[in-house]
C-alpha cells in the first residue's frame, strides 16, 4: 500500500477515490437525510402565490336591498419573495415614477417627512396641531391636556380617567387623541410602534445599550436608509419614496411573504403599463379586488357606520392575530364595526410553479376567496329615506319659519327657530322592537371613508363648536347617543305609576292655575302665558291638553286645589315613578347592536352627587372671588378647602353654621366674602340637594334629572302600544348562512289591570284627534288614527360660543363700558404667563381678566348675559294605527321651539310605512343575494 501511494499512478487513484467517497456521502445527504429541506426549497424558488381580496359581506335592508355593497376595483401590489434589497429598491423605485407620473395616490404612512433639510415626525405635527387648535401650549403632555379638557369642561372629579373619557365624547363630542389607558398620546404610541418594528424604538435601543435611544427624525431616516440599503448616491426625497413603499411590505409582519397594497382604486393606463413590465417587474402584480360602496350616499349613515384605516397600534392585533393586510380598512361605527367578523371575507390564495422565464406551468394548490356573510337588517331603506328627507325639510323650515310641504297637507312653522339644526327620529315595529328607520341630522356620505379619508373631509365632519354639546356634529348618531329631557311626553310614565296606586282615571281634578314652592311658581303654560286654566280635567282629557297641574296632583296622591289627598292604595313616589320608567326601558339599555348613550334614571343619590360637582366647580371657577391670593396659588390647599366646604351638602348645615365654619376653620376664604360664600352655598346648592317637592313635579311632566334618547322613548311608546309587553331593540334580522335571529320573548311591565294602558292610550289618542289636542292640526284629517304625545323641553344654561374672546371682545360695551379691549387683552396674558396652572387656555383667562379689572363689579352671570338661551326641544311620540299599533315613532328636534313643530316628520313616516307594508308583505328573507 505505501508502495502504491509512493508512486503518481497510485496517489492520483487515492485521491480520486477519496473524493467519490466524499461526493457519495455529500449526495446521500443532499438526497436523503436533508431531502425535505432542499425540495421546499427548490419548490419555493420556483413557485409564485397569487393572492385574490375577498369581497366584504354585504349589508342589505329588511327587504334584501344593498345599503352597502362593493364595487370592482383595482390595486397595486408587491410581493417581496426572495428579491433582495437591491432588486426591491429599483422595483419600487420604478414603481413609484409609474405611479407618479400617472398621477396615482398611493399609501405613503411614512411618519417622517422632509422639508428642505429639516425632517420631523408628522406624529409630533399632529399632536401640536391638535394642541394648538384647543389653544393649549404645545408642550403639553398628554395627563396635562386631558387634565385640562376635564376642567374646561366641567368633568365630574369624581369620574376616573375612563369614566371622564365617555362623558367628554359622549356629551362634549370630543375625541382628545390620548390613551387614557397609559395616559399618552396615541400618536406617540404609534411612533413607537413604528420604530419598534425595525428595532429603533426607545426600549430596544435601552436594552442594547445604544449610546442614544431617543432618535430624531433625521436619524430614524437615515438608519432606515441603511437598514433597507438603499444606494448612497440617490437624494434623501428619491430614498424617502423608496422608504414609503418598503414600509408597507415591512408592515405586513410575519406574513411579509403576503403581498403588500401599494396604491388601489388605479388607472386603465397604470394596469396596462404594469402588465406591459411584468417580466422586468415580476414582483408588482395588478389585481381586481373590491372597494366599499353605499349606494344611497347619506341614507342610514349612522346605522351603517364607515370604514377606517388600522391604526399603528392596532396592527399588531388586526395584522398579525387576525391576519389582515395592513392596508385593509375595518369598520370603525355602527354595523360595519358591530359585525366587522361577519362582514369581513377570506382571502383566496393560488400557489402556482413557472419556469426559469416566469411562464406558468402549473397549478399547485388554490383556494377561492371567501365572501364575507351579508348581513341583514330590520331597516326599510325607503322608509328611511322618508324619516330622513322629513327631518330635512322640518329643520330647513323651523329655521326660517317656512312650510313643511306634504300630500297630507302642508304645516306652516308660525315662528322661526334658527338654532334648529339638529335632530333626530326612530320608528319601530311595536311587535317586535326592530327598528324601521332610525336618522339622525347632521349626517355625512360614508362613501368618504371608502378608500380612505382625506383630513379636510374629516375635518368638516367634527362638531361645529365643542363648547356647545348639542352644536350640530355630523358623525354624531343624535338618535341612540343624545339623552335629554323627554318634557310632557314622559307623562304616561306617570299615568302608569298613578293607575297602579290607586288613580280613578275618570275623577276629575281642577287644575287651580299654579302651586307655589317656595317663591318659584309650578303652573302650565296656559298660566304663564296669561294666567288662564284648565278647569276640571280627567286623565285623558289631562293628556289631551297636557295639564301639567293634574300631573303634579296624582304624582304626589295630592289635590293641591283642594289641599286634600287623593286617596290612593299605594304610595307614590319619585322612585315608584322611575320604577315604571325603567319598565318602559327608559334609562336603561335598548339591546341596540351598536353604541349608545345611557343615562339612568334620577335617584336620590344621583342628584346629591351632581349638586356636590356643581358646587365644586363653581367654587374652582370663583375661586379668586372667594379665596384670598395665598389660598388661589396653592392649588393643594385650594382644592382641600373646597373639598371640606363641598362634604357640607350631606348635612345641610344652617346658614349660621356654614358661616362660623368658614369663620373658624381657617379655609383660604376673604373675610369680605364668608357671608357671600355662605349664601351661595346654603340658598343654592346645600338647600336643593336632597328631593324636594319641586323635583317631583319636574319629574312627573319629563323635566328635572329626566334624561333619554329618541330611541328609548319610541321603544317606550311601543310598549304602549304592545300591551305593556316591552322588547329589546334590534337592527339585525338575520346574518348569511345563520337562520333567522330569534329574539328572546319580550317583558311584561307590572300591571294590577291591563286596562290602565287603554285609559292612556285614550288620551293619546285625544292628542291627536281631540278638539284640544296638540297635535290634531297635524293628524285630524290624517286617514289612519294616531295615538300620541308631544312634548316641550326646556334645557337651563347658555349656549357657549366656539370663542370666547371673540365673543367678550364683542360684548365688551355692554358688559363693562368702561373697559376697553386693550385693557382685557393685557390682562389676559398677564394671568396665564404668571398662573400657567390656573390658566391655560384664553377662554378661562378673559373671563376673569375682566371680572378682575371690574373689582368685583362683574361676574360670570353678567359676562353671560349676552349669550344665547337654548330654545325648546321639541318632542311627538306617536303609534298607529292606535287601536292596534304597527309602527311606534318618536321625534326629536333639538332647540325646535315647540312640540308640534316634529309632528309633520312623525306623521310622513307613518304614512309611508302603511303603504310600503302592504307593498312588500310577500317578501321572502331566504332569498338568496348573488
Amino acid at each position: 500500500m505505501e508502495k502504491v501511494l509512493k508512486s503518481r499512478y497510485g496517489q492520483i487513484v487515492f485521491v480520486i477515490t477519496v473524493l467519490m467517497v466524499v461526493l457519495f456521502l455529500r449526495l446521500f445527504i443532499l438526497t436523503v437525510m436533508q431531502n425535505e429541506e432542499w425540495k421546499d426549497k427548490a419548490t419555493n424558488i420556483s413557485t409564485k402565490s397569487i393572492y385574490t381580496k375577498a369581497p366584504r359581506g354585504e349589508i342589505l335592508d329588511r327587504y334584501g336591498r344593498v345599503v352597502a355593497g362593493n364595487r370592482q376595483a383595482f390595486t397595486l401590489q408587491i410581493n417581496a419573495g426572495d428579491s433582495s434589497d437591491e432588486e426591491l429598491n429599483k422595483v419600487c423605485s420604478e414603481v413609484v415614477r409609474i405611479l407618479e407620473k400617472n398621477n396615482e395616490d398611493f399609501f405613503d404612512n411614512l411618519p417622517i417627512i422632509i422639508t428642505g433639510n429639516k425632517f420631523t415626525y408628522t406624529y409630533q405635527n399632529d399632536i401640536e396641531e391638535w394642541l394648538t387648535a384647543q389653544e393649549m401650549p404645545i408642550t403639553f403632555t398628554a395627563k396635562e391636556a386631558f387634565d385640562e379638557l376635564r376642567v374646561r369642561y366641567g368633568i365630574d372629579e369624581s369620574l376616573d380617567k375612563y369614566e371622564a373619557q365617555t362623558e367628554l365624547q359622549n356629551v362634549y363630542k370630543i375625541y382628545p387623541p390620548i390613551s387614557v389607558k397609559n395616559m399618552r398620546f396615541s400618536k406617540d404610541l404609534d411612533k413607537e410602534s413604528f420604530l419598534g418594528r425595525y428595532s429603533l424604538d426607545k426600549e430596544t435601543l435601552t436594552e442594547e445599550k445604544a449610546k442614544k435611544t431617543e432618535l430624531s427624525a433625521k436619524e430614524a431616516f437615515y438608519r432606515l436608509r441603511d437598514y433597507f440599503k438603499i444606494d448612497p448616491m440617490l437624494s434623501n426625497e428619491q430614498a424617502r419614496k423608496i422608504i414609503v413603499i418598503r414600509n408597507e411590505m415591512k408592515s405586513m409582519g410575519f406574513r411579509k411573504y403576503l403581498p403588500a397594497d401599494i396604491a388601489k382604486g388605479i388607472s386603465d393606463s397604470t394596469i396596462v403599463e404594469i402588465e406591459e413590465r411584468s417580466a422586468e417587474l415580476p414582483q408588482v402584480k395588478v389585481v381586481s379586488e373590491t372597494r366599499r360602496y353605499y349606494p344611497n350616499a347619506n341614507t342610514a349613515s349612522h346605522i351603517l357606520g364607515y370604514l377606517g384605516q388600522i391604526s399603528e397600534s392596532d396592527k399588531e392585533y388586526y395584522v398579525d392575530t387576525l391576519g389582515y393586510n395592513s392596508n385593509d380598512l375595518i369598520g370603525q361605527n355602527g354595523i360595519e364595526s358591530a359585525y366587522e367578523t361577519s362582514l369581513k371575507g377570506k382571502d383566496g390564495i393560488k400557489n402556482v410553479q413557472v419556469n426559469a422565464v416566469g411562464e406558468l406551468v402549473r397549478t399547485i394548490s388554490e383556494t377561492e376567496p371567501q365572501k364575507g356573510k351579508d348581513v341583514y337588517l330590520t331597516m326599510d331603506v325607503e322608509l328611511q329615506k322618508t324619516a330622513e328627507d322629513a327631518l330635512e325639510q322640518a329643520l330647513k323650515q323651523i329655521q326660517v319659519g317656512g312650510t313643511f310641504q306634504s300630500q297630507y297637507g302642508n304645516y306652516h312653522y308660525s315662528k322661526a327657530y334658527k338654532n334648529a339644526n339638529v335632530g333626530a327620529v326612530v320608528a319601530i315595529e311595536v311587535e317586535t322592537g326592530d327598528v324601521l328607520a332610525m336618522a339622525s341630522a347632521p349626517d355625512f356620505d360614508p362613501n368618504l371613508f371608502a378608500t380612505g379619508i382625506s383630513k379636510d373631509d374629516w375635518n368638516a365632519l367634527q362638531s361645529q363648536n365643542p363648547r356647545d354639546s348639542m352644536a350640530p356634529a355630523p358623525l354624531y348618531n343624535v338618535a341612540t347617543m343624545t339623552p335629554v329631557q323627554p318634557g310632557s311626553t314622559f307623562k304616561m310614565v306617570t299615568a302608569t305609576a298613578a293607575l297602579e296606586a290607586g288613580l280613578d282615571p275618570n275623577k276629575k281634578l281642577y287644575d287651580g292655575g299654579r302651586i307655589m314652592v317656595g317663591n318659584r311658581p309650578y303652573a302650565c303654560l296656559i298660566w304663564h302665558r296669561n294666567g288662564g286654566s284648565h278647569g276640571y280635567v280627567n286623565l285623558a282629557e289631562a293628556l289631551e291638553v297636557s295639564c301639567n297641574y293634574y300631573f303634579y296632583d296624582i304624582a304626589t296622591g295630592k289635590d293641591f286645589y283642594k289641599g286634600v289627598n287623593l286617596g290612593y292604595r299605594t304610595p307614590i313616589s319619585i322612585d315608584i315613578i322611575t320604577s315604571y320608567a325603567e319598565q318602559y326601558g327608559l334609562g336603561k339599555p335598548t339591546g341596540i347592536e351598536i353604541p349608545e348613550r345611557v343615562v339612568g334614571v334620577p335617584t336620590a343619590e344621583k342628584k346629591m352627587e351632581q349638586m356636590k360637582s356643581s358646587l365644586r366647580s363653581d367654587l374652582k371657577s370663583k375661586a379668586e372671588k372667594y379665596f384670598d391670593k395665598n389660598t388661589v396659588k396653592d392649588e393643594s390647599k385650594l382644592s382641600k378647602s373646597i373639598d371640606i366646604i363641598v362634604n357640607w351638602t350631606d348635612e345641610n348645615p344652617t346658614k349660621n353654621q356654614v358661616v362660623d365654619r368658614l369663620t373658624k376653620l381657617k379655609l383660604g376664604v376673604k373675610e369680605n366674602m364668608i357671608d357671600s360664600l355662605a349664601d351661595l352655598c346654603k340658598y343654592t346648592y346645600f338647600n336643593y340637594a336632597a328631593w324636594t317637592l319641586g323635583d317631583e313635579f319636574n319629574i312627573a311632566i319629563g323635566q328635572g334629572e329626566n334624561s333619554y334618547t329618541p330611541l328609548q322613548m319610541a321603544n317606550y311608546v311601543a310598549t304602549i302600544g304592545n300591551k305593556g309587553v316591552h322588547n329589546k331593540v334590534s337592527l339585525i334580522k338575520a346574518i348569511e348562512g345563520q337562520k333567522p335571529i330569534e329574539k328572546e320573548p319580550g317583558t311584561k311591565i307590572k300591571l294590577s289591570d291591563d286596562r290602565h294602558l287603554d285609559e292612556i292610550i285614550e288620551g293619546m289618542k285625544l292628542v291627536a284627534n281631540g278638539p284640544k289636542g296638540s297635535l290634531k292640526g297635524v293628524f285630524g284629517n290624517f286617514p289612519v288614527e294616531v295615538a300620541g304625545k308631544s312634548g316641550t323641553a326646556e334645557r337651563s344654561g347658555k349656549m357657549h360660543p366656539p370663542d370666547e374672546v371673540a365673543y367678550i371682545q364683542k360684548h365688551l360695551r355692554q358688559i363693562n363700558s368702561r373697559l376697553s379691549w386693550e385693557q382685557v387683552e393685557t390682562e389676559m396674558k398677564r394671568l396665564m404667563k404668571k398662573e400657567p396652572d390656573t390658566y391655560r387656555t384664553k377662554d378661562g383667562a378673559v373671563r376673569q381678566a375682566v371680572i378682575n379689572l371690574s373689582n368685583g363689579t362683574v361676574d360670570y352671570e353678567k359676562i353671560d348675559a349676552y349669550k344665547s338661551n337654548y330654545d325648546n326641544f321639541a318632542w311627538v311620540l306617536t303609534m298607529a294605527p292606535a287601536d292596534k299599533p304597527k309602527i311606534a315613532v318618536a321625534v326629536m328636534i333639538v332647540q325646535g321651539g315647540t312640540a308640534g313643530y316634529a309632528a309633520p316628520v312623525a306623521r310622513e313616516v307613518i304614512g309611508k310605512y302603511l303603504q310600503l307594508d302592504k307593498t312588500y308583505e310577500d317578501f321572502n328573507l331566504n332569498t338568496t343575494i348573488q
